[in-house]
């Protein structure tokens, strides 16, 4: 006697999935480190001496005084200053503690990168990074004109090339991670994609709004991503200028801030 097939149940994409905001006891070659606090979180990493920690001079909160720092050597200084982007970074070598963080409301959280795994994260939202991966920057094409006015935006590339690295971001909100299939595709508002994986394909999508209150000028604008890979989504695109960013991201709003690439003034 056979029994009656049950019927075959819908594929359910899994939504995105949030993002732990605590880490008691990471770990990674050469370091230890502790994310604590939900408003403005801190990163504190303890260091043996073996790797060093690099970072924008501006995200440093606090740190042991035996712990040295100096200047983080670059590759590509001539071309990230005609970028406008910085041209050094900050470079901490224990043994000793360090803690970073950043002036916004957030998520800081760890990428584990394992040899030959790269990532790509929105500019001005890395936190730190240890000193044994490769860093560089890569200019964005073809969705310049829908995010900043034709200027453009650089992407930070992360790189694992004998050791394992990690890079620590901070996010806006909180931040979602999705992990696509080969082949799957989610589309995500322009501001709040934070990072992706290398294998991972963005690609700008616009939707015309020809009815209702746009009376036909209104436009969508998202970025399609293509996977396999991973895409974190941060829930709120605050943008906070510093002297640094203005010159980057063709700011000329110093007396606010920037929401979705909208100025918004104090006054």
């Amino acid at each position: 006697m056979g029994y009656p097939q049950q019927p075959q149940q819908p594929y359910q994409p899994q939504s995105p999935q949030l993002l732990p905001t605590n880490i008691q006891d990471g770990r990674a070659p050469g370091l230890t480190y502790r994310i604590q606090g939900e408003l403005t979180p801190v990163l504190h990493v303890w260091l043996d001496g073996q790797v060093p920690v690099f970072f924008e001079h501006h995200v440093i909160l606090w740190k042991n005084p035996q712990l040295d720092v100096g200047i983080h050597q670059m590759k590509g200084a001539f071309k990230r200053f005609i970028a406008g982007m910085p041209i050094f970074m900050t470079e901490a070598r224990g043994p000793g503690e360090i803690a970073f963080s950043r002036d916004g409301a957030g998520h800081v959280f760890p990428m584990h990168l394992m040899p030959g795994q790269a990532i790509e994260v929105r500019e001005h939202q890395f936190l730190a990074a240890t000193g044994n991966l490769d860093y560089g920057f890569t200019r964005q094409k073809g969705i310049a004109n829908m995010l900043f006015g034709g200027t453009g935006f650089f992407v930070d590339r992360f790189a694992a090339m004998q050791y394992e690295g990690v890079v620590w971001l901070h996010g806006y909100g909180n931040v979602f991670e999705k992990v696509l299939a080969p082949g799957e595709q989610i589309d995500v508002e322009p501001g709040g994609w934070i990072y992706r994986d290398e294998s991972v394909r963005m690609d700008p999508m616009v939707y015309g709004l020809r009815t209702g209150i746009f009376g036909g000028s209104g436009q969508l604008v998202f970025n399609r991503f293509t996977g396999p890979g991973r895409v974190g989504i941060q829930s709120m695109y605050l943008h906070m200028p510093t002297g640094e960013d203005d010159r980057g991201s063709g700011n000329n709003n110093p007396g606010g801030f920037n929401i979705g690439g909208i100025p918004i003034n104090f006054g």
